[in-house]
Protein backbone atom coordinates (compact mmCIF):
# COMPACT_ATOMS: atom_id res chain seq x y z
CA UNK A 1 0.00 0.00 0.00
CA UNK A 2 1.64 3.59 -1.12
CA UNK A 3 1.64 5.75 1.85
CA UNK A 4 0.78 9.52 0.29
CA UNK A 5 2.05 12.14 2.79
CA UNK A 6 -1.42 14.30 2.45
CA UNK A 7 -0.13 18.07 2.33
CA UNK A 8 3.02 16.55 4.00
CA UNK A 9 3.42 15.48 7.43
CA UNK A 10 0.67 17.83 8.32
CA UNK A 11 -0.11 16.03 11.74
CA UNK A 12 2.93 17.23 13.05
CA UNK A 13 4.18 20.52 10.96
CA UNK A 14 1.80 22.91 9.43
CA UNK A 15 0.31 21.55 6.17
CA UNK A 16 1.95 22.65 3.09
CA UNK A 17 5.25 23.98 4.15
CA UNK A 18 8.80 22.52 2.88
CA UNK A 19 8.97 21.13 6.73
CA UNK A 20 6.03 18.88 6.48
CA UNK A 21 7.18 17.32 3.33
CA UNK A 22 10.53 16.80 3.85
CA UNK A 23 9.45 15.23 7.60
CA UNK A 24 7.13 13.34 5.81
CA UNK A 25 10.03 11.85 3.51
CA UNK A 26 11.92 11.32 6.70
CA UNK A 27 8.94 9.30 8.31
CA UNK A 28 8.58 7.21 5.21
CA UNK A 29 6.25 8.35 2.78
CA UNK A 30 6.55 7.19 -0.85
CA UNK A 31 4.48 10.21 -2.01
CA UNK A 32 3.82 13.72 -0.94
CA UNK A 33 1.12 15.66 -1.52
CA UNK A 34 1.26 19.59 -2.92
CA UNK A 35 -2.30 21.13 -3.76
CA UNK A 36 -1.61 23.78 -6.28
CA UNK A 37 -2.77 27.66 -7.08
CA UNK A 38 -1.54 30.32 -9.02
CA UNK A 39 0.39 33.54 -7.95
CA UNK A 40 -0.78 36.80 -10.12
CA UNK A 41 2.21 35.69 -11.94
CA UNK A 42 1.58 32.57 -12.86
CA UNK A 43 3.75 30.77 -10.57
CA UNK A 44 2.82 27.28 -9.06
CA UNK A 45 2.86 27.35 -5.00
CA UNK A 46 1.51 24.96 -2.31
CA UNK A 47 -1.70 25.65 -0.87
CA UNK A 48 -4.41 23.59 -0.30
CA UNK A 49 -6.82 26.41 -1.09
CA UNK A 50 -6.27 29.55 -2.95
CA UNK A 51 -8.17 31.54 -0.13
CA UNK A 52 -5.30 31.89 2.47
CA UNK A 53 -6.24 33.73 5.56
CA UNK A 54 -6.74 30.03 7.68
CA UNK A 55 -3.33 28.90 6.56
CA UNK A 56 -1.09 32.45 6.56
CA UNK A 57 -0.68 35.47 8.84
CA UNK A 58 -1.98 37.30 5.70
CA UNK A 59 -4.89 38.52 8.15
CA UNK A 60 -2.27 40.47 10.28
CA UNK A 61 -0.38 42.19 7.43
CA UNK A 62 -2.23 45.78 7.33
CA UNK A 63 0.04 46.45 4.22
CA UNK A 64 -2.26 44.09 2.51
CA UNK A 65 -5.63 44.67 4.14
CA UNK A 66 -6.90 46.04 0.56
CA UNK A 67 -6.46 42.69 -0.74
CA UNK A 68 -9.82 41.45 1.26
CA UNK A 69 -12.13 40.57 -1.14
CA UNK A 70 -15.06 38.19 -1.99
CA UNK A 71 -15.45 35.90 -4.93
CA UNK A 72 -17.49 33.15 -5.53
CA UNK A 73 -15.30 29.45 -6.17
CA UNK A 74 -16.34 26.43 -8.03
CA UNK A 75 -20.14 27.87 -6.23
CA UNK A 76 -19.03 28.63 -3.18
CA UNK A 77 -19.17 31.85 -1.73
CA UNK A 78 -15.70 33.01 0.13
CA UNK A 79 -14.37 36.18 1.39
CA UNK A 80 -10.33 36.48 2.48
CA UNK A 81 -6.91 36.96 0.48
CA UNK A 82 -6.33 34.36 -2.39
CA UNK A 83 -3.14 33.93 -3.83
CA UNK A 84 -4.19 35.27 -7.79
CA UNK A 85 -4.49 38.16 -6.31
CA UNK A 86 -0.56 38.15 -4.75
CA UNK A 87 2.71 37.98 -6.72
CA UNK A 88 5.14 35.47 -5.70
CA UNK A 89 7.11 38.43 -4.49
CA UNK A 90 4.78 39.19 -2.18
CA UNK A 91 2.92 36.06 -1.41
CA UNK A 92 6.75 35.18 0.00
CA UNK A 93 6.69 37.63 2.46
CA UNK A 94 3.68 35.72 4.31
CA UNK A 95 4.24 32.96 6.61
CA UNK A 96 2.31 29.67 7.36
CA UNK A 97 0.07 29.01 10.39
CA UNK A 98 -1.73 25.67 11.40
CA UNK A 99 -4.79 25.12 9.86
CA UNK A 100 -6.43 23.19 12.73
CA UNK A 101 -5.34 24.68 16.16
CA UNK A 102 -7.66 23.51 18.51
CA UNK A 103 -7.18 19.73 16.92
CA UNK A 104 -3.28 19.91 16.73
CA UNK A 105 -1.63 22.52 18.98
CA UNK A 106 1.74 21.69 19.29
CA UNK A 107 1.75 22.61 15.40
CA UNK A 108 1.04 26.22 16.28
CA UNK A 109 4.69 26.01 17.65
CA UNK A 110 6.03 26.31 14.30
CA UNK A 111 3.47 29.26 13.50
CA UNK A 112 5.56 32.39 11.57
CA UNK A 113 8.41 30.03 10.37
CA UNK A 114 7.83 28.89 7.54
CA UNK A 115 7.37 30.59 3.74
CA UNK A 116 4.64 29.15 1.16
CA UNK A 117 6.58 26.49 -1.33
CA UNK A 118 6.59 26.84 -5.12
CA UNK A 119 6.13 23.95 -6.71
CA UNK A 120 9.97 24.25 -8.31
CA UNK A 121 10.70 23.91 -4.84
CA UNK A 122 9.17 21.56 -4.02
CA UNK A 123 10.85 19.51 -6.60
CA UNK A 124 14.27 20.20 -5.95
CA UNK A 125 13.65 19.42 -1.67
CA UNK A 126 12.76 15.91 -3.36
CA UNK A 127 15.64 15.14 -5.52
CA UNK A 128 17.31 16.49 -2.79
CA UNK A 129 16.44 13.80 -0.50
CA UNK A 130 16.36 11.01 -3.51
CA UNK A 131 19.90 11.71 -3.60
CA UNK A 132 20.57 11.51 -0.01
CA UNK A 133 18.64 8.19 0.48
CA UNK A 134 19.10 7.05 -2.44
CA UNK A 135 15.04 6.09 -2.72
CA UNK A 136 12.82 7.36 -5.25
CA UNK A 137 10.41 9.75 -3.60
CA UNK A 138 6.91 10.58 -5.86
CA UNK A 139 4.96 13.93 -5.94
CA UNK A 140 1.36 13.45 -6.04
CA UNK A 141 0.07 17.26 -7.34
CA UNK A 142 -3.67 18.05 -7.20
CA UNK A 143 -4.59 21.03 -9.33
CA UNK A 144 -7.27 23.12 -7.30
CA UNK A 145 -10.37 24.46 -8.87
CA UNK A 146 -8.90 24.24 -12.46
CA UNK A 147 -12.19 25.33 -13.66
CA UNK A 148 -12.43 28.48 -11.50
CA UNK A 149 -8.88 29.09 -12.73
CA UNK A 150 -9.65 28.80 -16.20
CA UNK A 151 -11.55 31.34 -16.45
CA UNK A 152 -9.58 33.56 -14.74
CA UNK A 153 -6.89 33.25 -17.59
CA UNK A 154 -4.81 30.38 -15.60
CA UNK A 155 -4.26 26.93 -17.15
CA UNK A 156 -3.29 24.98 -14.42
CA UNK A 157 -3.03 21.94 -16.20
CA UNK A 158 -1.05 22.84 -19.18
CA UNK A 159 1.42 24.81 -16.15
CA UNK A 160 1.97 21.84 -14.16
CA UNK A 161 2.71 19.64 -17.10
CA UNK A 162 5.15 21.81 -18.62
CA UNK A 163 6.88 22.45 -15.29
CA UNK A 164 6.47 18.46 -14.77
CA UNK A 165 8.21 17.62 -18.10
CA UNK A 166 10.98 20.05 -17.80
CA UNK A 167 11.65 18.63 -14.80
CA UNK A 168 12.20 15.58 -16.27
CA UNK A 169 8.75 13.50 -15.09
CA UNK A 170 7.25 11.67 -18.07
CA UNK A 171 5.79 8.82 -19.16
CA UNK A 172 3.74 6.71 -16.67
CA UNK A 173 6.98 4.85 -14.90
CA UNK A 174 7.55 8.28 -13.92
CA UNK A 175 7.26 8.60 -9.64
CA UNK A 176 4.05 11.63 -9.97
CA UNK A 177 0.59 11.19 -10.30
CA UNK A 178 -1.60 14.32 -10.70
CA UNK A 179 -5.03 14.57 -9.25
CA UNK A 180 -8.52 16.72 -9.57
CA UNK A 181 -11.79 16.79 -8.52
CA UNK A 182 -13.00 18.04 -11.74
CA UNK A 183 -13.27 15.80 -14.69
CA UNK A 184 -12.74 17.72 -17.85
CA UNK A 185 -8.88 18.62 -17.11
CA UNK A 186 -8.28 15.05 -16.58
CA UNK A 187 -9.50 14.78 -20.12
CA UNK A 188 -7.51 17.24 -21.42
CA UNK A 189 -4.60 16.41 -19.45
CA UNK A 190 -4.60 12.38 -20.95
CA UNK A 191 -4.05 14.32 -24.41
CA UNK A 192 -1.50 16.00 -23.20
CA UNK A 193 1.02 13.62 -21.19
CA UNK A 194 1.43 10.01 -20.15
CA UNK A 195 1.73 10.69 -16.12
CA UNK A 196 -0.59 8.72 -14.47
CA UNK A 197 -3.86 10.84 -13.98
CA UNK A 198 -6.43 10.43 -10.71
CA UNK A 199 -10.05 10.80 -10.47
CA UNK A 200 -10.61 11.97 -7.15
CA UNK A 201 -14.32 11.89 -5.75
CA UNK A 202 -16.11 12.44 -2.40
CA UNK A 203 -19.05 10.52 -0.59
CA UNK A 204 -21.27 13.22 -1.24
CA UNK A 205 -21.56 16.23 -4.16
CA UNK A 206 -20.17 15.82 -7.49
CA UNK A 207 -17.34 17.75 -9.93
CA UNK A 208 -17.58 21.56 -10.19
CA UNK A 209 -17.07 21.57 -13.74
CA UNK A 210 -20.33 19.16 -14.73
CA UNK A 211 -23.35 19.37 -11.84
CA UNK A 212 -24.82 17.29 -14.02
CA UNK A 213 -23.14 14.24 -12.86
CA UNK A 214 -22.42 13.03 -9.16
CA UNK A 215 -19.50 11.04 -7.85
CA UNK A 216 -22.43 8.80 -6.42
CA UNK A 217 -22.79 8.35 -10.71
CA UNK A 218 -18.76 7.91 -11.20
CA UNK A 219 -18.54 4.92 -8.76
CA UNK A 220 -20.90 2.98 -10.71
CA UNK A 221 -19.70 0.44 -13.09
CA UNK A 222 -20.95 2.48 -15.87
CA UNK A 223 -18.88 5.51 -14.53
CA UNK A 224 -15.82 3.39 -13.41
CA UNK A 225 -16.07 2.13 -16.97
CA UNK A 226 -16.16 6.23 -18.41
CA UNK A 227 -13.25 6.99 -15.87
CA UNK A 228 -10.85 4.06 -16.56
CA UNK A 229 -10.82 5.91 -20.24
CA UNK A 230 -8.77 8.82 -19.10
CA UNK A 231 -7.60 8.02 -15.82
CA UNK A 232 -5.28 5.55 -14.24
CA UNK A 233 -6.92 5.55 -10.56
CA UNK A 234 -9.28 7.08 -8.39
CA UNK A 235 -8.82 9.19 -4.94
CA UNK A 236 -11.94 8.07 -2.72
CA UNK A 237 -13.08 9.26 0.38
CA UNK A 238 -12.82 6.20 2.81
CA UNK A 239 -16.49 6.01 3.45
CA UNK A 240 -16.89 5.27 -0.88
CA UNK A 241 -14.51 2.05 0.21
CA UNK A 242 -15.42 1.11 3.58
CA UNK A 243 -19.08 0.51 4.71
CA UNK A 244 -20.23 1.39 7.88
CA UNK A 245 -19.37 -2.07 9.35
CA UNK A 246 -15.37 -1.42 8.18
CA UNK A 247 -15.70 -3.97 5.87
CA UNK A 248 -15.10 -3.43 1.85
CA UNK A 249 -17.96 -1.84 -0.35
CA UNK A 250 -16.51 -3.40 -3.24
CA UNK A 251 -15.95 -0.34 -4.97
CA UNK A 252 -12.08 -1.38 -4.68
CA UNK A 253 -12.83 -4.77 -6.67
CA UNK A 254 -14.69 -2.53 -8.84
CA UNK A 255 -12.47 -0.19 -10.05
CA UNK A 256 -9.52 -2.54 -9.62
CA UNK A 257 -10.68 -5.04 -12.03
CA UNK A 258 -11.23 -2.22 -14.62
CA UNK A 259 -7.06 -1.91 -14.38
CA UNK A 260 -7.84 1.76 -11.85
CA UNK A 261 -5.84 2.07 -8.75
CA UNK A 262 -7.53 2.83 -5.48
CA UNK A 263 -6.52 5.31 -3.08
CA UNK A 264 -8.25 6.39 -0.19
CA UNK A 265 -8.45 9.68 2.03
CA UNK A 266 -7.69 10.49 4.31
CA UNK A 267 -6.25 8.49 7.53
CA UNK A 268 -5.78 10.74 10.86
CA UNK A 269 -4.83 10.02 14.08
CA UNK A 270 -7.13 12.79 16.21
CA UNK A 271 -10.74 11.74 17.65
CA UNK A 272 -12.04 14.53 15.56
CA UNK A 273 -11.47 12.54 11.69
CA UNK A 274 -11.93 8.85 13.65
CA UNK A 275 -15.54 7.18 14.13
CA UNK A 276 -16.59 6.53 17.98
CA UNK A 277 -15.61 3.50 18.27
CA UNK A 278 -12.07 4.06 17.16
CA UNK A 279 -11.67 7.33 19.25
CA UNK A 280 -10.29 7.17 22.74
CA UNK A 281 -11.55 9.75 25.42
CA UNK A 282 -13.30 12.51 24.76
CA UNK A 283 -10.92 15.27 23.78
CA UNK A 284 -11.29 15.80 19.53
CA UNK A 285 -7.47 16.11 19.67
CA UNK A 286 -6.08 13.34 21.45
CA UNK A 287 -5.30 10.11 18.82
CA UNK A 288 -7.39 7.43 18.69
CA UNK A 289 -6.69 4.35 16.94
CA UNK A 290 -5.97 5.02 13.43
CA UNK A 291 -4.35 2.11 13.14
CA UNK A 292 -7.43 -0.29 13.01
CA UNK A 293 -8.55 1.69 10.29
CA UNK A 294 -5.69 1.27 8.94
CA UNK A 295 -5.86 -2.83 9.09
CA UNK A 296 -9.72 -2.01 7.69
CA UNK A 297 -8.28 -0.44 4.38
CA UNK A 298 -5.43 -3.07 3.87
CA UNK A 299 -8.19 -5.49 3.91
CA UNK A 300 -10.32 -3.90 1.60
CA UNK A 301 -7.33 -4.05 -0.65
CA UNK A 302 -6.48 -0.27 -1.00
CA UNK A 303 -3.76 0.41 -3.61
CA UNK A 304 -2.81 3.67 -1.49
CA UNK A 305 -3.81 5.47 1.38
CA UNK A 306 -3.42 9.36 1.82
CA UNK A 307 -2.59 9.89 5.81
CA UNK A 308 -1.73 12.93 8.14
CA UNK A 309 0.72 11.38 9.75
CA UNK A 310 2.51 8.70 7.41
CA UNK A 311 4.96 7.67 9.77
CA UNK A 312 2.17 5.74 11.22
CA UNK A 313 1.33 4.29 8.69
CA UNK A 314 4.79 3.19 7.77
CA UNK A 315 5.25 1.33 11.10
CA UNK A 316 2.14 -0.24 10.52
CA UNK A 317 2.64 -1.08 7.02
CA UNK A 318 5.53 -3.05 8.55
CA UNK A 319 3.43 -4.92 11.17
CA UNK A 320 1.45 -7.96 10.71
CA UNK A 321 -1.70 -8.54 12.65
CA UNK A 322 -4.11 -6.22 15.17
CA UNK A 323 -3.40 -2.86 16.83
CA UNK A 324 -4.34 -3.80 20.78
CA UNK A 325 -5.67 -0.47 21.48
CA UNK A 326 -8.96 -1.59 20.12
CA UNK A 327 -10.21 -5.14 19.72
CA UNK A 328 -13.31 -4.81 17.94
CA UNK A 329 -12.78 -5.58 14.23
CA UNK A 330 -15.95 -3.67 12.56
CA UNK A 331 -16.27 -0.44 14.18
CA UNK A 332 -18.71 2.10 12.03
CA UNK A 333 -16.82 4.02 9.54
CA UNK A 334 -17.00 8.31 9.99
CA UNK A 335 -18.45 9.73 7.31
CA UNK A 336 -16.02 12.50 7.38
Amino acid sequence: MLIIAHRGASGDRPEHTLAAYDLAITQGADYIEPDLVPTMDGVLVARHENEISGTTDVADRPEFADRRTTKVIDGEELTGWFTEDFTLDELRTLRARERLPDIRPQNTAYDGLYQIPTLDEIIRLVRAREAESGRTIGIYPEIKHPTYFMAEGFDLAAMLVEQLHAADYAGMDAPVFIQSFDVEPLRRLDGMTEIRLVQLMSAEGGPADDLSVSYADMVTPSGLDDIASYANGIGVAIPLVLNAEGASTGLTEAAQERGLLVHAWTLRRENAFLPPSLQRGDNPASHGCAEMLFNMLAAARVDGVFADQPGMVAERRNLAGLPRCFTQLTPPVSAR
